[in-house]
């Protein structure tokens, strides 16, 4: 029974630290795929592609405020993860 306790333990200790790590990657893709951008995509073409689409679907220009913070979401996510490279 004890055994059973701390196997449970350290499960839930690499979920709650590990799961987290994992997602990152799926979120960077769907990320990139939004913004319809590639995988070595620099820091200036992640913004030159959000600056585009943003146009299109920013509330002041007949879009959604949703569809504007999910782009603004996915591109704070790709700079994030593409600092130091240019």
């Amino acid at each position: 029974m004890i055994r059973l306790l701390i196997y449970a333990g350290l499960a839930f200790l690499a979920w709650r630290y590990l799961a987290p790590m994992l997602r990152g990657t799926a979120d960077l893709d769907r990320a990139r795929r939004i913004l319809g951008v590639g995988a070595s995509a620099s820091r200036d073409e992640i913004i030159a592609a959000h600056r585009k689409l943003v146009t299109r679907v920013h509330p002041d220009a007949g879009g959604s405020e949703g569809l504007a913070a999910e782009l603004n979401a996915a591109r704070d996510a790709l700079l994030n993860g593409t600092e130091g490279r240019r």
